[in-house]
């Protein structure tokens, strides 16, 4: 879409490709169920082999080729990508794990609480100083976690390790910033990952684990669409990126894992106790303290910004026409 677009219609279609993107991440685990027999480490190597064949489709179609290059030419890129990809291989197979293991509620639990944790590890590793309501907020979902701790008798191992891996994603993509487009960012770690996904699957169809090929065509390329599945929603969400303030995306995030949490409690009928509900309670009261600072915050931004622009506007005084 044009830059000349008008606002409103930029801003219906970063809305589109917005909810597409964190709609199809929440039906994740629907697709997942019906990849059974396969387990979790074959379901992500095969996304793996198969995202970085739709990438490179994707790069070619682009011709996007230079792109590519300049990442393996630099070793900051490199190095960055190769650090985000061993984070995303973690978070992919851990949260498949989860979904499998009839824990998907708990799975869901840890994106509900990521935007907590990408503002706790702000504080820990950038020094950021947090307002008031984010401080709340954290502290909130700190209680939270115990809540949760004591519902289920343990750790919520699944969320915490799924919100802090993806945390840690989203803060060393940050490094990267803007020098690396999504799909070559995608390519790259795919790239990196592929080895390693490649010997998984040698090894499981030594062992007589490996499903791809011995579970009939339908299956097979169930499979074979999880590159596309992976591939699709990253592109909505850039074309959302593009359109749409933070703020708003920063909302949108919540979609998913509230789709997450419907399916797992109705479709694939996993139980929610009465303390586990108080748990995801304090959660949901945590993410409302956050996103009302987010947006007073947001609000402050524009006020200042108009403010500014009336100063800057007065300060160049009556504008002079020329004498007709």
């Amino acid at each position: 879409m044009p830059d000349s677009a008008p606002a409103a219609t930029r801003t219906t279609a970063g809305l589109f490709f917005g909810l597409a993107a964190y709609g199809l991440w929440g039906l994740l685990p629907l697709y997942f169920v019906t990849l059974t027999p396969a387990g979790p480490v074959e379901i992500v190597s095969d996304r793996v082999v198969f995202s970085l064949v739709v990438c490179l489709v994707l790069i070619a179609v682009t011709r996007s080729w230079g792109s590519l290059a300049a990442v393996f030419r630099s070793r900051r890129s490199l190095g960055i990508l190769t650090l985000a990809a061993v984070l995303i291989a973690a978070n992919w197979l851990t949260y498949t794990y989860g979904v499998l293991s009839g824990q998907a509620i708990e799975a869901a639990l840890g994106y509900f609480i990521n935007p907590l944790v990408s503002v706790l590890l702000g504080v820990l590793l950038l020094k950021e100083r947090l307002r008031p309501l984010q401080w709340a907020a954290v502290g909130i979902g700190f209680v939270a976690v115990l809540v949760l701790a004591v519902a289920y008798g343990r750790m919520p191992w699944i969320a915490l390790i799924l919100a802090f891996s993806f945390g840690f994603y989203g803060l060393v993509k940050n490094r990267v910033g803007a020098t690396v487009d999504a799909v070559t960012s995608l390519t790259m770690e795919t790239v990196v990952l592929s080895p390693l996904a490649v010997a998984a699957m040698i090894w499981l169809g030594v062992a007589g684990s490996l499903t791809l090929t011995g579970n009939g065509a339908g299956h097979f390329w169930l499979l074979a669409a999880s590159g596309i599945v992976t591939a699709t929603p990253l592109l909505f969400f850039g074309a959302s990126a593009r359109r749409l303030p933070m703020t708003t995306i920063g909302l949108l995030q919540y979609v998913a894992p509230l789709l997450q949490f419907i399916i797992a409690t109705t479709v694939l009928g996993e139980h929610m106790g009465p303390e586990r509900w108080a748990g995801f309670g304090i959660v949901w009261l945590a993410l409302a303290v956050l996103t009302a600072d987010m947006l007073l915050a947001s609000q402050r931004r524009r006020r200042a910004l108009r403010a500014a622009r009336v100063r800057a506007a007065r300060a160049r005084g009556p504008q002079v026409g020329s004498a007709g």
